[in-house]
C-alpha cells in the first residue's frame, strides 16, 4: 500500500542500482518491456502501474502530477536502494522531475519529456478539450476488441506480441482508457503549477532524448516541443540526444535508452 494505493510492480535484473521507470499518459509497465531485458545484467529495474492503470489499484479519486509523484517517492523508498535513476517517457517526465526534488537521484534519462514551457501549451485548453473527446469515443469502442485492434494497430508494429496482447486487455480496455484521460486532465492541470512553481533542478546527471520525427497529428508542434525540450537540457547542462523515433521512443529505440540508462550506471 503506498499513498493509501495499491500499486503493483514488476522487478527484473540485479546490481546495486535500482532503475524505476515512469510512463507517459496512457501507458503501465509494459511500455518497458523492449528496455528492462536489456539491462538485466546491468541494474536492478522496477517497471510498475500507477493508481488507476493496469493491475495497481483504482485511485478514489483523480490524481494530480503531484500525487503521482508522492506514489513514486513512496515506491522508491519502500524499495530502499543505495542509488536509484529514474527512466521517464512524455508525461512521465513531470512526474519524476517533481518526485526528484524528494528522492535526489543519481541520474534521470528523459524520453520526448513534456517541455511545460512551450508555447504550445499556451492555449493548450481546446486541444485538451478535443482529445478527451476522442478518448470518450475509444472508451465507448473498446468493448469491441477487433475494433480496437485497427485503433491501435500502430501499437502492435511497436511492441512484442504479449505486450500489445496486455496493453489492450489493461490500457485500451474501458478503465484504461478512462485512466488516460484523467491523466491528460491531470497534465493539462499541472502545466500552469510546473510554470509558476517548476521543479528544483535536479543535482544528477541528466539525458533528454527527444524524437526527431512526429505521426501526422503531431508534426506541426514537433519543432517547438524538440527546441524547448533542448532549453531544457541546456539550462541544466545535461546531455541532450536526438532519436530517429516518433513520440514513443521506448519501443522504437530501445536500445537507446538502454545504452543511455547504462552510462548512468556505470557513471
Amino acid at each position: 500500500m503506498l499513498c493509501g494505493n495499491e500499486i503493483y510492480y514488476e522487478e527484473a535484473g540485479t546490481g546495486d542500482t535500482l532503475v524505476v521507470f515512469e510512463s507517459g499518459a496512457g501507458a503501465g509497465r509494459t511500455l518497458w518491456d523492449r528496455i528492462v531485458p536489456l539491462l538485466a545484467n546491468v541494474a536492478h529495474t522496477v517497471a510498475y502501474d500507477r493508481a488507476g492503470r493496469g493491475r495497481s489499484s483504482h485511485a478514489p479519486e483523480p490524481q494530480s502530477i503531484d500525487d503521482m509523484a508522492a506514489t513514486l517517492v513512496a515506491l522508491v523508498e519502500a524499495l530502499a536502494p543505495e542509488r536509484v535513476i529514474l527512466a521517464a517517457h512524455s508525461m512521465g517526465g513531470l512526474i519524476v522531475r517533481r518526485a526528484a526534488e524528494s528522492l535526489s537521484p543519481s541520474g534521470l534519462v528523459l524520453m520526448d519529456p513534456t517541455p511545460e514551457n512551450a508555447p504550445t501549451y499556451d492555449n493548450w485548453a481546446p486541444t485538451v478539450k478535443q482529445t478527451d473527446r476522442i478518448l470518450a469515443v475509444q472508451q465507448a469502442l473498446s468493448h469491441i476488441p477487433p475494433l480496437m485492434r485497427i485503433l491501435t494497430r500502430s501499437y502492435g508494429r511497436k511492441f512484442p506480441a504479449d505486450t500489445y496482447a496486455t496493453m489492450l486487455a489493461e490500457d485500451f480496455a474501458p478503465a484504461g482508457l478512462a485512466q488516460t484521460r484523467h491523466e491528460i486532465a491531470a497534465v493539462a492541470a499541472a502545466i500552469p503549477e510546473f510554470r509558476t512553481r517548476p521543479p528544483e533542478p535536479p543535482k544528477s546527471d541528466i539525458t533528454v532524448i527527444s524524437a526527431t520525427h512526429a505521426a501526422r497529428y503531431q508534426s506541426r508542434n514537433l519543432d517547438t516541443m524538440r527546441e524547448y525540450q533542448r532549453r531544457y537540457a541546456d539550462q541544466l547542462g545535461a546531455h541532450f540526444e536526438d532519436s530517429a523515433s516518433e513520440h514513443i521512443i521506448p519501443a522504437e529505440q530501445p536500445e537507446q535508452v538502454a545504452a543511455a540508462i547504462r552510462r548512468l550506471v556505470n557513471g
